[in-house]
């Protein structure tokens, strides 16, 4: 599918190829070795796809190929588990956690005082700064 829109926007079959390629997060040098050509070669296949598509970077290919990509996936294989079994929409999302996002790991949420501290600064000397917080 991407290939033939890439070959319907001017590009040659090779430069399809190696955009296709590019677009999955290979390297060039991995792009060579796949081809069986230098890496040389595939820059100057890159140089010629960026100027028919008027593109200037690896990152404006990808992008623009992205919604191209074959993602094509089975209907029932999303929407049954491996037992046959219709499953809820809900059971695929991040369960909700207890922590305030940003709270680094092993600290209290923001605005509650942490583990064996009463929440009182007393050994602070700046006053109330700090407030017995743990960030």
């Amino acid at each position: 599918m991407l290939r033939d829109v890439l070959i319907q926007k001017g590009l040659s079959n090779r430069e399809a190829e190696v955009a296709e390629l590019v677009t999955k997060g290979l390297s060039n040098k991995e792009v060579a070795n796949q081809l069986f050509v230098t890496e040389k070669t595939v820059k100057f296949h890159l140089t010629n796809i960026y100027k028919k598509m008027n593109l200037k970077s690896r990152a404006q290919l990808i992008v623009w190929c992205m919604p191209h990509q074959n993602f094509v996936e089975d209907e029932t294989r999303i929407n049954q588990n491996p037992a046959g079994q219709q499953i809820n929409a809900e059971t695929n999302t991040i369960p909700s956690g207890n922590r305030t996002v940003g709270t680094p790991i092993g600290s209290s949420p923001i605005g509650t005082p942490s583990a064996g501290n009463s929440g009182n600064d007393q050994g602070n000397n700046g006053g109330n700064q700090g407030g017995g917080f743990s960030y």
